[in-house]
């Protein structure tokens, strides 16, 4: 037992060397309509690579012509999943909405996933991942 262990410190070297998430996404609808309010779901199923419960978090990046409400003003959204099980995957949902200003053509949103060390505060690893969505 080392002195670090009464404070509760572990060993967090697996985690922050390998990939510790897979992230798969969707659009449903598959695409977006330009020029007009419109919505679709970006679905990410996120599943934990590692062998312990870690802490996760997933970040949602959209475009300039792009948004993750309805009046198009946010542009990032963070989803705090909290712990992830080894080998457990979850689902998570994100709404993405076209404006009257989005004009056609292929954007790209941008999914980075967190593994964190006890708060939301301390980042240990993460993974991104880029998605292409269709506004026609």
């Amino acid at each position: 037992m080392g002195l670090f262990d009464i404070f509760g410190k572990r060993d967090v070297g697996k985690i922050t060397k390998g990939v510790p998430f897979s992230i798969k996404t969707s659009f449903i609808p598959v695409r977006l309509a330009s020029y007009k309010v419109d919505r679709t779901d970006l679905v990410i199923k996120l599943k934990n690579n590692g062998d312990e419960n870690v802490l996760a978090s997933v970040v949602v990046e959209v475009p300039k012509a792009l948004g993750v409400d309805q009046s198009s003003l946010q542009k990032v959204k963070e989803v705090r999943i909290g712990y992830l099980g080894k080998r457990e995957s979850q689902d998570i949902v994100v709404p993405i909405w076209s404006n009257v200003a989005t004009k056609s053509g292929d954007y790209s949103v941008t999914v980075t996933a967190f593994v964190h060390y006890r708060t939301y505060a301390y980042v240990l690893n993460s993974v991104k991942k880029n998605a292409e969505i269709r506004v026609v």
